[in-house]
């Protein structure tokens, strides 16, 4: 671990970032560490803008989060990917060594199984996956571990479909895609996990069953979702998007700052405190 007193940095880039909260996280982690010469900041990059970036960079900086567009773009850009990240050929964190190599690694995919499995969902027989984006390949990389049966992904078009069905064979998931018309079935699943865009959803909101099981809804602004509140009306265990940022979050602090157990709760107040804000 670098010493308190070393100037280091690290930083959010995606394009937009303005949204961020990953600074207030990581701010939040590196004051209760003490780690007093820690700075995080995030800066709009785009994928035509990365490989500069990336170039510019001194051995000042630990890490880097990385959001939409560029989990992808930089994959060719580094020396070292991990298993995790290769099995979805997305990368949400570059840690600098310090022989100044570039290891990329994804915190996505055991961040969803670490709030899940807070949650209590450590094994379910079956899932439902909602959307078919690149949350839902970390999706379903984190159902490989603790689902046992069948997951039905629910997308709107048979290309995504295809691409689907070829993740599920890649990451060893059993999957069976079905047409958005019929999502509302997602909901009878033990566990649905939604990874559309704010609003796509929020037609399901009538069609919540009874007793529901859980949903991992991955939209943390706004919150809670007219899903995720119609949910939690019924008594089904909600998670949301707040929860699968400070898991994948503690997970990258540990890696770029060395500290073996990142305060996940400090984090997790400190995210709750800025969306409060916000709202």
């Amino acid at each position: 671990m670098s010493r308190p007193e070393e100037h280091r940095r690290a930083a959010v880039l995606g394009s937009p970032i303005a949204h961020s909260l990953s600074p207030v996280l990581h701010r939040a982690a590196y004051a209760e560490l003490g780690l007093g010469e820690w700075t995080y900041d995030r800066f709009e990059v785009d994928e035509a803008a990365l490989p500069g970036f990336l170039g510019g960079l001194d051995g000042s900086w630990a890490g880097l989060s990385l959001t939409m567009p560029l989990k992808r773009a930089v994959i060719p850009l580094l020396d070292e990917v991990s298993d995790t990240a290769a099995s979805v050929e997305a990368v949400n964190t570059v840690v600098f060594t310090e022989d100044g190599r570039r290891l990329g690694d994804n915190t996505d995919i055991p961040g969803i199984a670490a709030a899940l499995r807070e949650r209590g969902v450590t094994e379910v027989g079956s899932a439902a996956v909602l959307g078919a984006g690149a949350t839902a390949s970390s999706a379903l990389a984190a159902l490989a571990g603790i689902c046992t049966g069948e997951v039905t992904v629910y997308v709107r078009s048979e290309a995504r479909a295809a691409e689907m069905r070829e993740w599920g064979e890649r990451l060893g998931v059993a999957v069976r895609t079905a047409d958005w018309s019929r999502a509302a079935e997602a909901l009878t699943a033990p566990l649905v996990i939604a990874t559309t865009p704010a609003g796509a959803a929020d037609a399901l909101a009538g069609a919540v069953p009874e007793r529901p099981g859980a949903l991992f809804d991955v939209l943390y602004e706004p919150w809670p979702t007219p899903l995720a509140a119609a949910w939690s009306a019924r008594g089904g265990a909600v998670l949301g998007g707040l929860d699968l940022l400070v898991h994948q979050a503690v997970l990258q602090v540990e890696r770029m700052t060395g500290c073996p157990r990142a305060p996940l709760a400090a984090m997790r107040a400190a995210g709750e405190a800025a969306l409060a804000a916000r709202g």
